[in-house]
């Protein structure tokens, strides 16, 4: 009879390499998502441009409020009707004394539709209320 030996199986250790490279790759995946939810872009909304407009990085206390030139309001991503929007105005207002909004109007919006807007931001007791604008391409 013929007996063979077998091969011991080795052991191969942890394997440090592949496990880097798929930390990196979680690590680049949530930079790009969390830069992404940290701004409220809405793609619909166009907003103007200005000359003298700076970017500035959010803050804890703030929304950004943008506004369809049909005059619909988005907040947090969630169409809501003017009387909804004053509800959680008053009560983010009642929470934060300092609350700020930002209205991300698009260019092509009545101007009573803003208007409306900021009359909600006035009876929820919110003054801090800034414009967004988009800064000029210099080609």
């Amino acid at each position: 009879m013929n007996f063979r030996k077998r091969a011991q199986p080795t052991l191969l250790g942890f394997q440090i390499a592949p496990m880097v490279d798929i930390l990196l790759v979680l690590l680049v995946f949530f930079i790009v998502t969390w830069n992404f939810a940290l701004t409220e872009n809405e793609l619909d909304v166009k907003i103007p441009t200005a000359s003298a407009a700076k970017e500035q990085q959010p803050v804890a206390n703030q929304t950004v409020l943008n506004i369809r030139k049909d005059g619909s309001v988005i907040m947090n991503r969630k169409p809501l009707t003017l009387d909804d929007l004053r509800t959680k105005l008053t009560t983010l207002s009642e929470l934060y004394p300092d609350y700020a909004i930002i209205l991300r109007g698009d260019k092509e919006l009545p101007y009573e539709n803003l208007m409306a807007v900021m009359d909600i931001c006035r009876q929820a007791n919110i003054w801090n209320v800034a414009f967004a604008t988009a800064t000029v391409s210099q080609n």
